[in-house]
């Protein structure tokens, strides 16, 4: 039995354009990181991504090593995509991190991401990615090397757009550069670690990429969860990642007396707005104009919605803004 999408997916959500680029993104877009073809199996990755797309969330996320083992998030994501309308979304993949033995399955060599690109072609299934990033800054190679792999890509055919992601200011400063002397295909889109918890690009990125003309999507505006009410009581939830993925280790890092009583005081402040706390953590990370897209994970078709639903209220008082600022600067992340 063929599904059927809904006929209003297009009517609430919000579209914001990628930097000076002709793209636009959903202001939500749905990640398959550690989730679908991890911890999370197809049927939950079919309910998630349908759902996804019938509230308006036409963007997909992915990466080589996505999944367990790596690359099976493709696999599994890439079967679903299938018995979707393909041109009604974007898909996006990268290389980066380590996928396959010896020298050339990791990092930023051109053999490596044309290599990975297509591995990653063939496991989705796909004739090309809309996007295809990548993913960390290697030190050994040079950037006119990555940056031409990317440009070749796009050449080919197998990408109509590309970005970076994990890149510093300085970094990306660097690559558009070298961009502007080669002529090469321009960075697109950025993907950042940002969150309440988590602001070091407000400083160090934020900056040049609206200087490049380049979109930005925040990869973990939850903190991993942490800006959600799993932990707020102090016990692990046994379907949460904390306890199937990262174990004791992780809470005893990430959730100390001092952050818990940061995140009960943000709590408060997402309740008297109307918001769970996940909520006002999107709406916050979209509160910048320079924000594209906000890059969510979801193990539950519940959550997708519930992310969804912060669209209701994207504003913010300069006295909610203070607040936020003073608990976040209390109990930052480091990354």
């Amino acid at each position: 039995m063929t599904y059927e999408f809904a006929a209003n997916r297009y009517d609430k959500m919000q579209y914001r354009r990628c930097g000076r680029s002709g793209l636009k993104l959903p202001v939500i877009s749905l990640g398959g990181w550690e989730t679908f073809g991890g911890y999370r199996g197809a049927d939950v990755a079919k309910d998630c991504l349908f759902r996804a797309f019938d509230l308006g969330i036409t963007h997909f996320d992915f990466a080589n090593n996505y999944g367990t083992p790596p690359g099976n998030s493709e696999i599994v994501c890439g079967k679903v995509i299938a018995e979707m309308p393909r041109d009604e979304l974007i898909i996006s993949s990268k290389a980066g991190y380590t996928m396959w033995p010896g020298p050339y399955g990791d990092w930023g060599s051109k053999k490596y991401i044309v290599a990975s690109c297509d591995q990653s072609l063939k496991r989705m299934g796909l004739e090309y990615f809309d996007i295809f990033y990548h993913h960390r800054m290697d030190m050994e190679t040079p950037l006119e090397e990555t940056l031409g792999a990317l440009d070749l890509l796009v050449k080919q055919g197998k990408a109509l757009y590309v970005g970076v992601s994990n890149y510093s200011g300085a970094h990306f400063a660097e690559a558009t550069r070298i961009i502007a002397r080669d002529h090469l295909a321009p960075l697109t889109i950025h993907q950042p670690y940002y969150n309440i918890l988590g602001r070091k690009i407000e400083w160090d990125l934020l900056s040049q990429t609206e200087r490049a003309g380049t979109g930005v999507i925040p990869f973990s505006p939850l903190a991993n969860g942490l800006l959600s009410d799993k932990y707020l009581g102090g016990d692990i939830p046994a379907e949460s990642r904390a306890a199937l993925k990262w174990g004791k280790e992780w809470v005893a890092r990430n959730l100390n007396d001092e952050r818990r009583a940061a995140l009960i005081g943000l709590n408060e402040i997402a309740k008297a707005r109307g918001q769970t706390l996940a909520q006002m953590a999107l709406a916050w990370v979209l509160r910048l104009p320079g924000i594209t897209s906000a890059l969510i994970g979801a193990s539950t078709v519940q959550q997708v919605e519930e992310n969804v639903a912060a669209l209701d209220n994207l504003s913010f008082t300069e006295e909610e803004l203070q607040r936020i600022d003073a608990l976040s600067q209390a109990s930052p992340l480091r990354k």
